[in-house]
């Protein structure tokens, strides 16, 4: 793992999008501290952070494209993945170098936060949670976007989709606002997420009948809870929407609470997409 992660750090500061991506970071995060701090003598130094997780669009693509992309285009990945080196080493050694990267240009940005201290009041614990907050954050964002690079050898396709994913993460609070809060909508998205969850067991290990009967089991056990009681059903989507949006655990780091349902939250986030990543990886080793 450690051999991974020394080789991804040193392929970030070897090649251009390492300093691309820090560029371009730092130059959108210095436009909120000049627009939101600066030019409008504002101390609270947390409303810089609500609008740079929108960068989250930009940089992340560029952050995870060629994590694994990369080595499936120059067929590298049948050495890594054949090597004495566990597949779960190796995505947790690419995903540490992103996250490394990622701290590292976060941790500049405390340069504006001194600023503001030297001449004005700084909101400490505010500050400290916004930035335990924004790390955890950008750590769920990497593994999404790792996740993806593991789907694609080409690095613009899995950049692109990436986009598409973090914009999509990025409004789902209000997607999930308009979601109708019927019991029996409730229970068509269920049903459907059965299907998913048969359709992804059938991908993975090629068993139709596994998938068939996992189907089953869950729509017929899906039916009996709506006739027991339908109410469970009420507002489904939008209450799994909600549990699936990273901004919305944000919002108590950023008033300095520091709560560990957020930490665990974020952390199994990261731990999920992880293990898809390691499993879509593992798959094309038996291919």
């Amino acid at each position: 793992m450690l051999a991974i992660l020394k080789k991804e750090l040193r392929t970030f500061f070897t090649s251009p999008i390492g300093y691309i991506y820090m560029g371009g970071f730092l130059l959108f995060s210095g436009y909120f501290f000049a627009t939101q701090s600066i030019l409008t003598r504002n101390p609270q130094y947390t409303n810089i952070f609500s609008g740079m997780i929108t960068i989250f669009l930009f940089i992340m693509p560029m952050l995870t494209m060629r994590l694994m992309s990369e080595e499936k285009n120059q067929k590298t990945d049948q050495l890594l993945i054949t090597s004495p080196t566990s597949v779960g080493n190796i995505i947790i050694g690419k995903f540490l170098a992103a996250y490394v990267i990622f701290a590292i240009t976060l941790a500049i940005t405390i340069l504006y936060a001194i600023v503001i201290e030297i001449h004005g009041k700084l909101p400490l614990w505010e500050t400290i949670g916004s930035y335990i907050g924004f790390l955890l954050l950008g750590g769920a964002y990497i593994s999404v976007g790792l996740f993806i690079s593991t789907m694609t050898e080409n690095q613009i396709v899995s950049a692109l989709v990436s986009f598409f994913a973090v914009l999509l993460l990025l409004f789902l609070d209000n997607i999930a606002n308009a979601m109708p809060a019927e019991n029996i909508a409730g229970l068509i998205f269920a049903i459907i997420l059965a299907a998913l969850l048969s359709l992804y067991l059938y991908r993975t290990t090629k068993n139709i009948f596994l998938a068939a009967v996992v189907l089953a089991v869950a729509i017929v056990g899906t039916g009996i809870a709506y006739i027991i009681d339908s109410s469970l059903f009420y507002r489904l989507i939008t209450k799994t929407l909600q549990i699936l949006s990273l901004n919305n655990r944000y919002k108590s780091f950023g008033m300095g609470i520091f709560e560990v349902s957020g930490i665990v939250y974020y952390i199994s986030y990261m731990a999920f997409f992880l293990f898809l990543s390691t499993h879509a990886v593992e798959r094309r080793r038996w291919v």
